[in-house]
């Protein structure tokens, strides 16, 4: 197994997980979906205004269109007063849409672009784009690279802004109360998805991306509620998937992506049946003992 493939898709799972959490708790996890997604009309105008494939304008151009489909969301819930789910909806297959048909007519030129790259990735092809330095210190995938900034760019917003996650989070009318800017905190949560999603989309594609951002952090929500360990727990399964996805996918000579989310999938309805099995017996517990205590009290 590829060590850089493995670095790459955990740097991925981690920026993907903690940012997939805040977006859980908000009631927002298919942002992340929408976004994802929408990166594909904005990697095709790059192509058509820069004429290069080149990385950097690309990531410019799906980095725009991931702030628009944050800011058409907002407009569609506020102004339209359409429902969340709807506004997504609306806004990500419609963007979509645009990419398919961009694609479609300018491919008849030879260009050579496709919508599943950015659907589904490929983790297999992530060691053969390298990082080298003085023609022959190699110093890992690029795809890894890019990666590690965004995840420490992550974590230092975390760390220097926890207050401000934490109560915008879980209180927003208390934040409110508190003078905390809560659209600014929202912006700034959907600025790094758009981050994430249009940095790992050449690598890994849309699918792992928004499978990351929603089952390890769906899967910690069933064993604790509270913030910091919700953020671990995450990381732990997310860590758990990329190793055994990684080994399911060689085992079976399938794909990385797959092998990963399906991994994830089978630890959330794991914990979910042991979560549902302890449940039944703490309520079956207590009404053995409210029928005890009832019936010494009228004995």
């Amino acid at each position: 197994m590829d060590t850089g493939i493995v670095l790459t898709a955990l740097f991925v799972a981690f920026n993907c997980g903690l940012l997939g959490v805040f977006l859980m708790l908000r009631k927002m996890a298919m942002v992340g979906d929408a976004i994802s997604h929408s990166v594909l009309p904005g990697i095709v105008i790059a192509y058509l205004i820069s004429g290069s494939r080149a990385s950097f304008p690309m990531l410019i151009g799906a980095a725009i269109m991931g702030v628009l489909t944050t800011v058409l969301i907002e407009f569609l819930t506020k102004k339209a007063r359409l429902q969340n789910d709807a506004a997504i909806g609306i806004s990500f297959t419609w963007l979509f849409a645009i990419g398919v048909i961009l694609i479609a007519v300018f491919t008849k030129g030879g260009i050579d672009l496709d919508q599943e790259c950015v659907l589904y990735g490929d983790l297999a092809f992530v060691p053969l784009d390298k990082v080298i330095v003085d023609g022959n210190l190699y110093l890992g995938p690029k795809a890894l690279w890019n990666q590690i900034p965004v995840f420490v760019i992550i974590v230092l917003t975390l760390v220097f802004g926890f207050r401000g996650w934490q109560v915008t989070t879980f209180n927003p009318d208390f934040a409110l109360s508190l003078g905390i800017n809560v659209s600014k905190w929202h912006y700034v949560l959907m600025s790094l998805v758009s981050l994430v999603s249009v940095m790992a989309f050449e690598a890994v594609g849309a699918i792992l991306v928004v499978g990351f951002m929603i089952i390890p952090p769906a899967t910690a929500y069933l064993m604790s509620g509270k913030l910091i360990p919700l953020l671990f727990i995450t990381m732990i399964i997310a860590s758990i998937s990329v190793i055994a996805g990684c080994y399911l996918a060689i085992y079976y000579n399938g794909s990385f992506a797959g092998g990963m989310i399906v991994v994830a999938g089978i630890i959330f309805i794991v914990v979910w049946a042991i979560k549902a099995v302890i449940d039944r017996w703490r309520r079956v517990a207590n009404r053995t003992a409210y029928e005890n205590r009832a019936e010494s009290i009228s004995a």
